[in-house]
């Protein structure tokens, strides 16, 4: 996307926006310009503040000061109406193992007060383009790591939000589930014109996914910009590592079936 951004381009947008808890600030005066149809990130090593700007921004904590909008409505003043626009794919499993995947999907629905003569539509369309649709009516513990992240991200798009959020999208998930998803997410901007919005650690999918970034350290913005613009700044062979290391003066250091994303993702939040 180029040009001048106006006010109905944009997606999210946040100004000033703080999180202090008591003596600790764990985010500080974040700005953030998110534009309709492009992948966001927010790269930073866990503790980085990632998942605080992310719950700022879904409504599940109130800015110490500043302000965020999204899809044109204020996160404070809002949020109800913010909670309609957005999907959410937290970092903890979200899917039931006990339930098939049709059954979860079946629940989500039900939380989002989707009408009853809606469901079915809404849960087989979601299911087909997640490719999901021969795994249905299997109980999800016998899913995969790449399946259930997948079925998660199917649970978030079926009230047909404007923007889905996901924190640390393929935490867990080995190489071949994580490149499944990747492309699964690039499908959903493409197709549907989705704005998605992700947190990471992972250098690789920054590079791979986002339409642009912003890198957080301590809280606090470090850079912004398209991912090749910010290596060409560095280098001509430079890596987002190295546009990293270069802002930041440290690396960052950090794969499945439902046990072990489950126990993958309780790992990564309670570490931040």
């Amino acid at each position: 996307m180029t040009g001048e951004t106006t006010a109905q381009d944009v997606a999210v947008r946040a100004s000033q926006l703080t999180k202090r808890f008591g003596s600790f600030t764990a985010v500080s005066r974040l700005d953030l310009t998110i534009r309709y149809g492009e992948i966001f990130g927010l790269l930073g090593p866990n503790g980085a503040g990632k998942s605080t700007t992310i719950k700022m921004l879904i409504t599940l904590l109130a800015p110490t000061s500043g302000t965020a909008v999204i899809a044109g409505f204020d996160v404070a003043d809002s949020s109800m109406d913010v909670r309609r626009r957005i999907g959410y794919v937290p970092q903890m499993l979200s899917a039931d193992g006990g339930l098939t995947g049709r059954e979860n999907l079946t629940l989500s629905a039900r939380l989002y007060g989707m009408p009853r003569h809606e469901r079915s539509e809404n849960i087989r369309h979601a299911l087909k383009f997640m490719g999901l649709e021969a795994h249905a009516d299997k109980l999800v513990k016998a899913y995969s790591g790449g399946m259930i992240r997948r079925l998660e991200i199917a649970q978030a798009l079926l009230h047909h939000p404007a923007v889905l959020v996901l924190d640390e999208p393929t935490i867990g998930l080995d190489p071949v589930a994580r490149h499944a998803v990747w492309e699964r997410l690039k499908v959903l901007r493409r197709d549907l014109g989705l704005t998605v919005l992700i947190t990471t650690h992972d250098m690789e999918e920054a590079d791979e996914l986002c339409d642009e970034l912003v890198i957080l350290h301590h809280g606090k913005k470090i850079v912004a910009g398209k991912p090749a613009d910010l290596k060409a700044a560095i280098g001509p062979d430079a890596t987002l590592d190295d546009v990293f290391t270069s802002s930041c003066g440290v690396i960052i250091q950090e794969s499945g079936d439902f046990r072990n994303v489950n126990q993958t993702r309780r790992t990564a939040r309670r570490l931040g």
